[in-house]
């Protein structure tokens, strides 16, 4: 009995992340990119590039939209139907897994430096507030580049198509144990850091935001330069933050049980957990980089306006600004009032 269930759950424990990777990542990758594109559109109209976070956004968004035609592509196609393109060529293997951990670094530095921009902007001295600036981005945006691809270039010398069984070939890195320490436990550190950062930043801009929601109205000039695009561009940054800690939290328990059964014999049962919690990890890690649209969509009103004023515009239609819907509804008034004379005179 305890056999026929090891091998029930065995199976399922085969299936989940096949199936995850053919249909619920597909989704996700048509999803990502569709909204990856349109936002992109969208942030560069006039309205929205002026703004610091934005130009984040932008960025944050091209590095998003490599991610998923590079390593969410390839894991579809590498879990979903066991078609590995990577085990082709060593030059396609060292740029897959060196672009695939360029971006996957490169998303949770720009979460903070978004961050530490809504955390200057949201502050009461005014001096604070003059140092978020684009200039500031541009700075902030090249210095981490330049310590993501120098940090990784190691990818490009150990990975390389390993035979891991008579026959059977994948795109690993070097089996040595010093570079299998090294990996892990600065994913470890790397993941930590970055999680404890982005909250504590995220502590500190909605303390900031909270001092301005309680100051008097006619006081609140003097101190608040933050408008209503902000406070909603803010509220994604918190979900695109949540987001990557929770996501993040996956990878570490995959760490964990890696590292904790790495000098033990394991059984295939145990071997096929360790193997659905690094396939679901990848799965997991992924969704971030594909959900800005339905954040930026879900959160912010300016953004769905934006958004439909961009299809009003493909269609040739007129889309109704705030001064038409004032004298419309001014008109209507004026109407309903008209009809109230003409009733009282009639009763009359």
């Amino acid at each position: 009995m305890s056999s026929t269930a090891n091998s029930y759950y065995y199976e399922l424990l085969t299936i989940i992340p096949i199936y995850l990777s053919r249909y619920v990542s597909s989704v996700l990758y048509i999803v990502g990119n569709i909204g990856n594109l349109l936002t992109i559109s969208l942030f560069l109209q006039k309205s929205w590039r002026k703004n610091v976070c934005v130009f984040y956004f932008l960025v944050c968004l091209l590095s998003n939209t490599i991610y998923i035609n590079s390593s969410v592509i390839g894991s579809i196609f590498t879990i979903g139907f066991n078609i590995d393109l990577t085990i082709s060529s060593v030059v396609l293997c060292k740029l897959y897994v060196y672009i695939s951990y360029l971006c996957s670094a490169f998303f949770p530095i720009i979460l903070i430096l978004a961050s530490i921009d809504r955390l200057l902007i949201s502050s009461q001295n005014v001096d604070t507030r003059l140092y978020s600036s684009k200039r500031l981005a541009y700075f902030s945006i090249s210095i981490a580049i330049f310590i993501c691809v120098v940090f990784y270039f190691h990818v490009l010398i150990k990975f390389n198509i390993q035979e891991i069984y008579p026959g059977v070939f994948i795109c690993y890195y070097d089996l040595s144990k010093f570079y299998l320490a090294f990996s892990t436990y600065s994913d470890i550190i790397l993941i930590v850091i970055i999680s404890f950062v982005l909250v504590i930043l995220s502590v500190l801009s909605f303390k900031n935001v909270r001092h301005i929601q309680t100051v008097p109205r006619q006081e609140r000039r003097q101190i608040r330069t933050m408008n209503k695009k902000d406070f909603q561009l803010l509220r994604c940054l918190y979900i695109h933050n949540i987001m990557f800690i929770i996501c993040s939290i996956l990878t570490l328990i995959n760490i964990g049980y890696g590292t904790a059964i790495k000098y033990q014999t394991v059984t295939p049962f145990e071997q096929a957990i360790q193997t659905f919690l690094t396939l679901l990890s990848i799965f997991v890690h992924s969704i971030p980089f594909c959900t800005s649209f339905i954040i930026f969509i879900s959160m912010s009103r300016a953004f769905r306006l934006e958004l439909k004023r961009f299809f009003y515009r493909i269609y040739g239609k007129h889309f109704p600004t705030m001064r038409d819907e004032n004298n419309h509804q001014q008109v209507s008034s004026r109407k309903n009032i008209e009809l109230r004379r003409v009733v009282s005179t009639i009763v009359a």
